[in-house]
Formats: C-alpha cells, sequence, structure tokens
C-alpha cells in the first residue's frame, strides 16, 4: 500500500494536530523507509516478477526487520519514545505507536500471504487486496481522499500552508498512478534507490505542515 498510508498520517493530524506532517508520515511509513536501506545493504530482498501479484510487480523475498510483525511493534514502541521524550504527550505518543502499526495492519490487507510475524518465524499473512488492481485503486483512493479532507478540516491554514499540502496530495496520486500504469523497475538495486526518495516526501511534508510553537 502507498497511499493508504499517507491517508493516515493525513488522518492523524486532527488527532495530534501539534505534530508536524512530516513527523505524521515518517511514522505512517517507517517500515517502508528503512525497508530500501536494508536492500541495499542486502540484510532484506525483493525479486522483480511481474505477475506475483496483479498490483505490483514485485515480489518481496525477505523483509524480516523492516515489515515483520514484532519488528513492527518494537519500531511503534521506539516513536512512542521518542515523541513522549520529546513532548511529555502520553496521548501522542500512543498515536504514533498505533500509527506505525497501521503501516504492517495495511500491508496485511493488500500483500499476498507474505508478511512475517516474526523475524525468524516461518508464519507468513497477506489477504492478497493485490491481486485485483481495480479494488485496491478503489480502496486507497478513497482512503487518501477522506485523509485530505479530514487533514484540511483540522483548523484554519494559510494560503501558503494550503498550496503545499495540496500540491503534495497532487504529486502523491501522480506517484500513485504512474506506479499502477508503468513499467516494471529494471532490478532490485533501482527499486531501492527509488525509495528511498520517500525521505524527500518527508521532508516535503513537514515544509507544507510546520508546526506553530515547538517543533516536532
Amino acid at each position: 500500500m502507498f497511499l493508504g498510508h499517507f491517508a493516515a498520517a493525513l488522518a492523524a493530524k486532527r488527532a495530534i494536530p501539534r505534530a508536524s506532517l512530516g513527523a505524521l508520515v515518517a511514522a505512517a511509513q517507517w517500515p517502508d523507509l528503512l525497508w530500501p536501506v536494508l536492500l541495499l545493504l542486502r540484510i532484506e530482498r525483493v525479486t522483480i516478477a511481474p505477475g506475483d501479484t496483479a498490483f505490483t510487480p514485485l515480489r518481496f523475498d525477505a523483509y524480516p526487520i523492516s515489515h515483520s510483525l514484532l519488528a513492527t511493534g518494537a519500531w511503534a514502541l521506539l516513536g512512542a519514545a521518542i515523541w513522549w521524550l520529546r513532548s511529555r504527550d502520553r496521548r501522542g505518543a500512543v498515536l504514533i505507536a498505533l500509527l506505525v502499526l497501521s503501516h504492517w495492519v495495511l500491508d496485511a490487507v493488500t500483500h499476498r500471504p507474505d508478511l512475517p510475524l516474526t523475524p525468524w518465524s516461518d508464519g507468513r499473512v497477506g489477504l492478497g487486496l493485490w491481486n485485483s488492481v481495480p479494488l485496491t485503486m478503489a480502496i486507497e483512493l478513497f482512503m487518501f481522499a477522506v485523509g485530505v479532507a479530514l487533514y484540511f478540516g483540522t483548523s484554519p491554514r494559510p494560503w501558503r500552508k494550503r498550496v503545499g499540502a495540496w500540491s503534495l496530495a497532487a504529486f502523491l496520486v501522480a506517484v500513485y498512478l504512474l506506479n499502477v500504469f508503468g513499467e516494471p523497475p529494471p532490478s532490485p538495486a533501482a527499486v531501492a534507490w527509488v525509495t528511498l526518495s520517500m525521505w524527500l516526501l518527508v521532508a516535503w511534508s513537514w515544509a507544507a505542515d510546520r508546526p506553530s510553537g515547538t517543533s516536532q
């Protein structure tokens, strides 16, 4: 899932209004921000396999550190601890943890059974939404629309922030459509380097929505 994770970050702004959108995007996308680094280090593996699912040509062979349920839970606790140490906001810390965990839950809905439960177990889960391109797109685009609506409904925003957020939303939809209808990537290394650019989306999200007062 791609837009669905951003939808979760956008919607979370209403629950944690003091957080920058960049922090929320980083939490919601953390497994996918970590994953390309582990790919380049050859700790995790992916194969270009068109037809593995109807939606993506990627076959996720091994990603126990970035995407197992147990590891994601550990990353969620780490994110919550960092938030609490910076803000002393217990409610916000819990919500940050849930946002990190939401990544695994949404992936479990979309992936075929390839998501590990623990880094060392053979158990894999996945409901396989990616086997249907129309259904996947309908659900993700709907989620994203709801997330955008909730985000813009949090509070009045200066026009510069509105332009920044709307341009980010439009860019995300464009990237999503290019991924759906574009050609398969040439190699796993190319996948890793392109996915690393998601860190730029975190920076863009932060710039589009700088929090007032204390920076988070």
